[in-house]
C-alpha cells in the first residue's frame, strides 16, 4: 500500500532507549504496515545508548515506510535544558511539516504534547493525544518537582493548563487503562465525539514465548548466574527508583528469603546495581542472594524465562492510575505468576480477574507475610494460562489494530 498520509510522532524518550524499541517502534512499525502511512519519527536520543544502539534502530527500520530524525537529548542544566530541547523539537517538526505536508502529528504527554497542540493551532495539524501518563501529577507525584518551589510551581501550573487545552482542542485520545479513562470523561473539558480509546502498554508475544526455553537451556542459563537447578528465582524487570520502590522490594525479598532459605532475587535492571546492592545490604538480604544482570532488549525474555516469580513494586500515587507498566505484559506473557500492588492502573482488576499473581494493598510486614505464606501453600499457576490471558489483554497485534482504527477516525473526519 502506498503511503499517502504522513504522521509525525514526537518522542522525549529516545528510540535507542528501552522504551523507545518495546513501545514505540514496535506499535508505528504495525501501522505503517497496516495503513497508507509515511512515519517520520522525531525522538530525543541520549548520547551513550544513541552510540551503542543507534545502528540496530536504524536496521529495525529498513523495509518500513518509517524516517527516523534523532536530535541529541540535554539534561543539563535542569528547566533550561528542558526548554531547548523543546525549542529544537519544535522547530524540526514545523521544518518536517513544511518539507513533508504532515497530516498528522501523535504525541504522548508532557513535552511532546505541547508541541503536538502548537502543530494544531498553528498549522491546523490533526493532533492524537496519546496520554500514556498524567505528566504534571505525575512529576508531583514523583517528587520530581516540588510545588514549595516557585519555579517549579509556575511550571506545574502551566503544564495543567496546556493538559486541559490539549483534551480541548485534540482529534482523538489514547490512555492506557480504564482507569483512566473513566477519569477523562468526567472532565469538562473533555468532548465526548472526541474518539477516545484505551490502549494498553502491549508486548510482542513471539519475542516473549516461553516456548524458545526448554528444560536444557534454563538449566544452563541458570547454572551462568549461579544458581542451583532447585532454587526458587524472584526476579525484578526494569530500571529502579522514583515510581519503582527498591526498599520495600528488598524489605519483600528479606522476609521471603526467611521463609524461603532456596530462594535467589534476580534484577534485570539497566543501571543502579550497586543501590540495589547497597540497599539489600542495609535490610540484612544477603548479597549472595541477589543477581544483578544488564539486558538487551532481547536478552530480557531468556532471563525471564528462569524466574518462578516476578515482582514489582510502585508508588500508589493519582498519576499512576494512568500507568500500564510494560513490564506486566512482558512477565505474563513468558507465563509468570506476578506479584504486584493495587492502585497502578488496571492492574489489581487484569490480575484478579485472570488469576495470574498476587495483589498487595499496602507495604506492610505484616501484608508481605499473608503473601508469603499463600506462596507456600499450594498454587496451581499454570505457565500456558498465564500466556494465554497476556494474549487477551497485551497482544501487539491488538494493539496495532486498536491504533490504526484510531487513526483512520481522525483523518477521515
Amino acid at each position: 500500500m502506498k503511503p499517502d498520509k504522513n504522521i509525525l510522532f514526537i518522542s522525549h524518550d529516545g528510540m535507542t532507549d528501552p522504551l523507545g524499541q518495546s513501545q514505540v517502534i514496535p506499535y508505528l512499525q504495525g501501522i505503517s504496515r497496516s495503513g497508507p502511512y509515511h512515519f517520520y519519527i522525531l525522538s530525543l536520543e541520549k548520547k551513550v545508548a544513541y552510540e551503542k544502539n543507534k545502528q540496530i534502530i536504524e536496521q529495525s527500520l529498513k523495509g518500513y515506510n518509517i524516517t527516523w530524525v534523532p536530535l541529541t537529548y540535554h539534561n543539563k542544566p535542569a528547566v533550561f535544558s528542558t526548554l531547548y530541547d523543546n525549542f529544537k523539537l519544535k522547530k524540526a517538526a514545523a521544518n518536517l511539516h513544511r518539507q513533508h505536508q504532515v497530516h498528522m502529528v501523535h504525541t504522548r504527554s508532557g513535552m511532546p504534547a505541547l508541541i503536538g497542540l502548537w502543530l494544531k493551532k498553528k498549522f491546523g495539524i490533526k493532533f492524537l493525544h496519546d496520554i500514556r501518563e498524567f505528566y504534571a501529577d505525575g512529576r508531583i507525584d514523583g517528587k520530581m518537582w516540588n510545588l514549595k518551589n516557585p519555579v517549579y510551581n509556575i511550571i506545574y501550573r502551566y503544564f495543567k493548563q496546556k493538559e486541559k487545552q490539549e483534551i480541548q482542542y485534540c482529534d482523538g485520545i489514547n490512555c492506557l487503562t480504564h482507569a483512566a479513562e473513566r477519569i477523562i470523561k468526567k472532565l469538562p473539558y473533555y468532548n465526548s465525539k472526541t474518539p477516545l480509546q484505551v490502549i494498553p502498554c502491549s508486548v510482542d508475544m513471539q519475542l516473549f514465548d516461553p516456548q524458545k526455553y526448554g528444560t536444557a537451556s534454563i538449566a544452563e542459563l541458570k547454572k551462568g548466574l549461579g544458581i542451583q537447578a532447585n532454587e526458587i528465582v524472584f526476579s525484578y524487570l526494569g530500571s529502579i527508583g522514583g515510581y519503582y520502590l527498591t526498599e520495600e522490594m528488598i524489605r519483600f525479598c528479606k522476609l521471603v528469603a526467611e521463609k524461603f532459605p532456596l530462594a535467589k532475587f534476580l534484577f534485570i535492571s539497566p543501571h543502579r546495581h550497586e543501590q540495589i546492592l547497597a540497599v539489600a545490604a542495609q535490610y540484612g538480604l544477603s548479597t549472595d542472594k541477589v543477581i544483578t544482570v544488564n539486558a538487551k532488549r532481547a536478552e530480557v525474555p531468556q532471563w525471564l524465562a528462569i524466574s518462578n516469580y516476578s515482582f514489582f513494586f510502585i508508588k500508589q500515587a493519582f498519576s499512576k492510575l494512568s500507568s500500564s507498566p510494560t513490564k506486566h505484559a512482558e512477565i505474563m506473557a513468558m507465563g509468570i505468576p506476578v506479584i504486584t500492588n493495587n492502585a497502578v492502573g488496571d492492574l489489581e482488576e487484569i490480575i484478579r480477574n485472570t488469576a495470574t499473581g498476587f495483589v498487595l494493598n499496602d507495604f506492610t510486614n505484616e501484608s508481605f507475610m499473608k503473601l508469603i505464606d499463600q506462596l507456600a501453600g499450594e498454587n496451581n499457576f499454570n505457565k500456558a494460562a498465564i500466556r494465554t490471558e497476556a494474549e487477551k489483554y497485551y497482544a501487539l497485534p491488538k494493539a496495532i489494530q486498536k491504533y490504526t482504527a484510531l487513526y483512520t477516525a481522525i483523518l477521515e473526519e
